[in-house]
C-alpha cells in the first residue's frame, strides 16, 4: 500500500471517531459555558471534580483500549467467533477493574475537604463528585464495546451514539442547570445529573448494538459459547493494564496540576478549567487519529507485516502534525474569543488568556506522544508504555508543575508550562520503543 492510500485508510477510520470526539468537545464547551455563566464558583468546583476524575476515567478507558489490538489482529484473520469469545472475558475483566477504581475514588470522597480546595466550593463539589462516581461503570461498558467496534473497522457506530447522547446532555444541562422546561434550578448538580443519564444511555445503546444487530450474530455466538472455552483472562490483563496505567499516569499529572491550582485560589482554578477544556480540543482530535493508527498497526501486526506497521504509524503522524498546526492556530487567533464564551468574570478571562501561550507550546508534544503511544499499543507489546508514562508524568511531570508553579513563583502559568516537559519526554520515549518493538517483531518473523 502506498503512503497516500495509507492516509486515506487512516482518515477513513479516524474521521468518524473525530466527529464523535468533536461532538464531545462541543458538549464540553457548552457544559462549561452553562456552568461558568451560572457562577464562577460552580465553574471552579467543576474544574476540581472533572480534573480529579479524569485520572480514574481515563484509567478505565485505557484499560478498555487493550481490547482494540486484540480484536484488530483477529479481525485481520476473520476470526469472528474468537473475537466474541474474547469480548466476554474482556467485559468481565473491564467491569472488575472499573469496580476497583470506583471503590478507590469512593474512599477518596471522604477526604475531599483535606485536599486544600477553597472551603466555599465544598458544598458544590460533594454532590457533583458522587454523580461522577456513579457514571464510571456505564462509561466503561460503552468504551469496551466501542473498542470492539473500532477493532473490526466500524468506527461510525460509536460516533452516532456519542453524537446522540451529547445532544440529550446539552438539553438536560440547560433544563437542570437553569431550571428550564419546568425542571428545578440545580446548578452544577443539575449538570452532573444530566451527564450521568447520558452515560447510561450511551452504554446501553452500545451494548444493544453488539447483542441485537443482525450482522454481528457471529460475534454473539462466540460470546455465548465462551463459557465452554473461555478466553485467557491473563492476556486481557497483560494488554490492558499497561495502557490503563499509562493513561492514568498521564492524567494524574493534569489532575495533580488542578489540585495545585486549587491551592492558588478560585480564580486560577476556574481559569485552569477553561484552558483544560480548550486543550481538550487538541487532545480529542489527536486521539481520533491515534485510535485509527492503533487499528491499522494491529491489523498489520496480525499478518506480520512490519513495514506496514511503520508506514501506518508515520502516515498517522503526518496527519497528526497537520491537525496540530490547525489546532494551535485556532488557539492563538480565536483563544480570547473562546475563553469569553465560558465566563463573563473579567478576572478569570484575564488569567485564562495569559495561559494560551504555554498551552500552544505543548501541542506538538501531545500530538507526537499520542501517535506513537497508539502505534505501540497496536503492536500489543505495551509494557514499555507503563514505564515511559511513569517517568514522564509522575517522576518528571508533577515535580515540574510544583517547581515552576510555586518554587519559581510562576503560578498557574508555570503549572501549564510544565506540561511541555512531560509531554515531550513521553513523545521521545514512545517513538524510541515503537521503533525498537517493530525491529524485534521483524527479527521474530
Amino acid at each position: 500500500m502506498s503512503l497516500k492510500k495509507e492516509y486515506i485508510a487512516i482518515l477513513g477510520l479516524g474521521l468518524p471517531i473525530l466527529v464523535g470526539q468533536l461532538g464531545s468537545i462541543v458538549t464540553g464547551f457548552v457544559d462549561n459555558m452553562m456552568v461558568g455563566h451560572f457562577s464562577t464558583q460552580a465553574l471552579a468546583a467543576a474544574s476540581f471534580c472533572n480534573n480529579f476524575f479524569n485520572t480514574a476515567m481515563l484509567a478505565c478507558m485505557g484499560f478498555t483500549m487493550g481490547i482494540t489490538p486484540l480484536v484488530g489482529a483477529m479481525s485481520a484473520g476473520k476470526n469472528t467467533t474468537d473475537i466474541g469469545r474474547m469480548m466476554r472475558t474482556a467485559v468481565r475483566v473491564n467491569t472488575l477493574f472499573c469496580c476497583i477504581v470506583t471503590a478507590i475514588m469512593g474512599i477518596l470522597y471522604f477526604f475531599v475537604d483535606r485536599m486544600g480546595q477553597p472551603v466555599e466550593l465544598l458544598p458544590l463539589i460533594r454532590p457533583y463528585y458522587l454523580l461522577c462516581l456513579a457514571g464510571m461503570i456505564p462509561v466503561t461498558l460503552f468504551n469496551a464495546f466501542a473498542q470492539w467496534s473500532y477493532g473490526i473497522n466500524n468506527t461510525s457506530t460509536p460516533m452516532w451514539i456519542i453524537l446522540g447522547v451529547n445532544v440529550l446532555n446539552v438539553i438536560g444541562n440547560y433544563a437542570l442547570i437553569f431550571g428550564k422546561f419546568g425542571m428545578p434550578r440545580m446548578g452544577l448538580t443539575g449538570a452532573g445529573i444530566s451527564t450521568f443519564a447520558a452515560r447510561i444511555i450511551a452504554g446501553a445503546a452500545m451494548i444493544a448494538v453488539f447483542f441485537y444487530v443482525k450482522k454481528y450474530s457471529d460475534y454473539r455466538k462466540g460470546y455465548s459459547n465462551a463459557s465452554s472455552r473461555p478466553y485467557p483472562y491473563g492476556k486481557i490483563w497483560l494488554t490492558s493494564l499497561p495502557v490503563s496505567l499509562q493513561m492514568a499516569f498521564e492524567t494524574a499529572a493534569f489532575s495533580g496540576a488542578a489540585v495545585l491550582c486549587g491551592w492558588l485560589g478560585t480564580i486560577p482554578l476556574a481559569a485552569f478549567q477553561v484552558i483544560v477544556v480548550m486543550g481538550t480540543l487538541g487532545f480529542c482530535v489527536y486521539y481520533a487519529i491515534g485510535a485509527a493508527v492503533a487499528v491499522r498497526v494491529s491489523n498489520s501486526a496480525g499478518t506480520g507485516d512490519v513495514r506496514a506497521m511503520r508506514r501506518s504509524a508515520w502516515a498517522g503522524y503526518h496527519i497528526m502534525l497537520a491537525i496540530m498546526v490547525l489546532s494551535s492556530l485556532t488557539f492563538v487567533f480565536a483563544g480570547p474569543t473562546i475563553i469569553s464564551v465560558f465566563t463573563d468574570d473579567t478576572a478569570v478571562i484575564a488569567v485564562a488568556v495569559s495561559l494560551i501561550v504555554p498551552m500552544v507550546l505543548y501541542q506538538l508534544g501531545d500530538a507526537t506522544q499520542i501517535t506513537f503511544a497508539n502505534a505501540l499499543r497496536g503492536t500489543t507489546r505495551v509494557m514499555p508504555m507503563l514505564w515511559c508514562a511513569l517517568f514522564s508524568y509522575l517522576i518528571l511531570g508533577l515535580p515540574s508543575s510544583f517547581l515552576l508553579g510555586f518554587t519559581c513563583n510562576l503560578g498557574v502559568y508555570g503549572i501549564v508550562l510544565s506540561f511541555s516537559v512531560s509531554l515531550f519526554t513521553a513523545a521521545a520515549l514512545y517513538l524510541y520503543f515503537f521503533v525498537r518493538e517493530t525491529r524485534l517483531h521483524f527479527s521474530q518473523n
